[in-house]
């Protein structure tokens, strides 16, 4: 594989770009701060990049990593129940 390859679907990004191919990915890591850049989540998603580029696979690893350090620190939505849980007595 290489940096050319592409994502399955593109990563969104906060400012409204979007990452297309592995070679984004590595050019918006490298273009972020340094503090950034040595955050662990970044470290994570820049090895799995490296990973996916340099040694093959599949380009979902990278997509994960890239979008858990992308969402780091948001709420997880909520989840919407559209029915009530049941509830059980117990008898003894």
């Amino acid at each position: 594989m290489s940096w050319s390859a592409a994502f399955d679907e593109p990563i969104a990004l906060p400012d409204g770009r979007q990452l297309l191919t592995l070679l984004d990915a590595g050019e918006y890591i490298a273009a972020l701060p340094a503090a950034a850049q040595k955050r662990p989540e970044w470290q994570a998603a820049t090895e799995a990049v490296l990973l996916v580029a340099e040694r093959g696979g599949d380009t979902m690893l990278a997509r994960i990593g890239l979008m858990r350090a992308l969402n780091t620190g948001k709420p997880s939505p909520a989840i919407e129940r559209s029915k009530r849980a049941k509830s059980f007595r117990i008898i003894r």
